[in-house]
């Protein structure tokens, strides 16, 4: 099952209260939500996925701790009118796992691990339209070098895409595998060895599939503007383009601006809103590493609403 990765961290970083109404934007099968359910006795928990079989699991998993929870089938992209609908316009603490969940990724049917054989899916949703199938199929060179090389920070970019490209004239590509060889094919036996070539390509394809870039911009908007003063995000990121996305917009909201910051006392109308509660992101513990290697990539980011 799922090892949930900086949970004492992310959990302690939240600050809950006994009453505290917190959000987990990113479910999964309920570790981080276990441990915030169980410290809002009196308080609620909004949790949000579309993945059917985390929801059903996260469900059952949640009721064993107490009443006081709804999970919600939808992207944490939607959460704020989602929220506003059940009649919430504040919250105290917003959690993100960025992370896919290690379930989805066992799931050979699911189409995310370059490890295991599967039809080209990498849906979050599985309503959604757009599948790594399309894209690997229809997409130009050109759009095929542009994801691979910004999503997945790829050097042989444009080599794979050529080689999709020039496959797939005589064939469409529709498995995991069948993808695999195509990337190894385009990269050098000295690159391959160093680390498995699919890798980066899978996590761009996996982005432009379910637009989480984006998609994490307009929620993290939306989260800012959700929190009550004292109220906390918390955010885990695995790749330094999330990370970016994180660290910046927490940075452009914290920073005092240039004409006031040189003042002996600055007009309260002129500090800002939120504060940073991590100067630099949290790593995970040599412990934790020794025991999950998920570890590794991942961030944790911290602010608070102070005004």
């Amino acid at each position: 099952m799922h090892d949930s990765v900086l949970l004492t961290e992310a959990i302690d970083a939240l600050n809950l209260k006994d009453n505290s109404i917190a959000v987990d934007m990113t479910l999964g099968f309920a570790g981080h939500s276990s441990q915030i359910l169980k410290r809002i006795k009196n308080g609620y928990l909004f949790a949000f996925d579309q993945d059917e079989e985390a929801l059903k699991f996260s469900k059952v998993k949640l009721s064993k701790i107490s009443d006081n929870f709804q999970v919600i089938d939808s992207n944490f992209v939607y959460a704020k009118e989602k929220l506003k609908e059940l009649g919430i316009e504040k919250v105290d603490a917003i959690l993100y796992d960025l992370g896919v969940s290690s379930p989805q990724l066992d799931e050979d049917y699911r189409g995310f691990s370059y490890r295991f054989d599967a039809p080209l899916d990498m849906r979050m949703d599985k309503n959604g339209k757009i599948t790594a199938k399309l894209i690997v199929n229809t997409y130009s060179y050109e759009d095929l070098k542009r994801i691979f090389k910004e999503y997945g920070e790829s050097k042989a970019a444009a080599s794979i895409a050529r080689n999709i490209v020039k496959y797939r004239e005589n064939k469409e590509i529709i498995t995991t595998l069948e993808l695999v060889d195509i990337i190894k094919s385009a990269v050098p036996y000295k690159e391959r060895i160093k680390k498995h070539p699919a890798k980066q390509i899978f996590q761009a394809l996996r982005i432009e599939v379910n637009d989480e870039l984006n998609v994490l911009k307009k929620s993290l908007d939306d989260s800012l503007s959700l929190l009550n003063i004292g109220g906390r995000i918390a955010v885990i990121t695995f790749h330094s383009l999330e990370d970016k996305i994180v660290k910046h917009k927490f940075l452009e909201v914290t920073k005092i601006d240039d004409l006031s910051k040189g003042l002996p006392n600055i007009p309260e109308d002129k500090l800002p809103n939120f504060k940073l509660i991590t100067k630099k992101g949290i790593k995970a513990s040599d412990e934790e590493l020794a025991r999950n290697n998920r570890a590794h990539s991942a961030t944790l980011r911290v602010i608070e609403k102070i005004k």
